[in-house]
């Protein structure tokens, strides 16, 4: 009771508190903002299968973004979890390797995404030949994301209690089938956390995508077909200056698409919890 009376104690406790009230506006005003300039630009046209420079569809952006989701996922996700089992579960703890892996995780996590994009190009549309295309976007996008994938799920199996492993080590079973049977499981929720941050930075990422998925509207023919995402999409009716409207409608979509897939991997974290 005397703490909570402290002068300080109110000071810090009032701090917290502005500061959740802040962010929380900044957050609602920029909400309402999208929503009160993008809704009424919202056109049924927008969602044409074939874009054109009367409907300015979106829809092909939208398949791109999923594509572009699934492909990245589907490369980062097992190297990144991969990754963090051999580093939580068998490494030696504070060994020189799970040090360096750790540093160069965090270094990669703070490099800009048009350097990622450069690298992309350089690397995967120029030196292997694969022109700009969903595939060349995909791998510079899972270069990316691995890091946040990795480090989250590191976070996620330390945070799994020691008695866990020890109990199933009690009753026989190996370190293979306490990690894949006991110990991830118990992770799920913190794994997911890391997939639905990478999914937020895939579905927003435009500089990387420019240099190596293309700005082409649209569906992409295959994985060596060229396409824009969503937030390109965006990006690029804004760049232009003659679709301004068009552009707060396609902003609409986007805070919905995030939205609606956080809210979708939640649920599938709870409900994998659960089990």
């Amino acid at each position: 009771m005397k703490a909570k009376k402290h002068p300080m104690s109110m000071v810090q406790r009032a701090l917290v508190y502005a500061s959740a009230v802040i962010v929380f506006g900044v957050l609602i005003a920029l909400i309402v903002y999208i929503l009160v300039m993008g809704v009424p630009n919202l056109k049924l046209s927008m969602f044409a299968w074939n874009y054109n420079s009367e409907n300015l569809s979106m829809l092909p952006a939208i398949i791109n973004t999923l594509t572009m989701i699934a492909l990245t996922l589907l490369m980062a996700v097992p190297f990144g979890i991969g990754a963090a089992i051999y580093l939580v579960e068998y490494a030696k703890r504070g060994s020189r390797l799970v040090k360096l892996v750790r540093l160069t995780a965090e270094t990669l996590s703070g490099i800009p995404s048009i350097v990622y994009g450069l690298f992309g190009y350089l690397m995967f549309v120029l030196a292997c030949g694969m022109d700009n295309s969903m595939l060349a976007g995909a791998l510079t996008l899972a270069i990316m994301v691995l890091p946040t994938i990795l480090r989250t799920t590191e976070e996620a199996l330390q945070a799994v209690p020691d008695s866990y492993r020890e109990g199933s080590f009690g009753l026989g079973a190996g370190k293979l089938r306490t990690v894949m049977r006991i110990v991830l499981p118990a992770a799920v929720p913190g794994i997911f956390s890391g997939i639905v941050l990478a999914i937020g930075r895939i579905v927003g990422e435009t500089a990387a995508l420019i240099y190596t998925a293309g700005t082409v509207t649209g569906v992409a023919d295959g994985l060596l077909g060229s396409g824009r995402t969503l937030a390109v999409h965006l990006y690029c009716l804004l760049n232009e200056g003659l679709y301004t409207k068009e552009a707060y409608a396609t902003a609409v979509i986007l805070l919905v698409f995030v939205i609606g897939i956080n809210a979708l991997s939640s649920a599938i974290a709870k409900r994998l919890a659960k089990r």
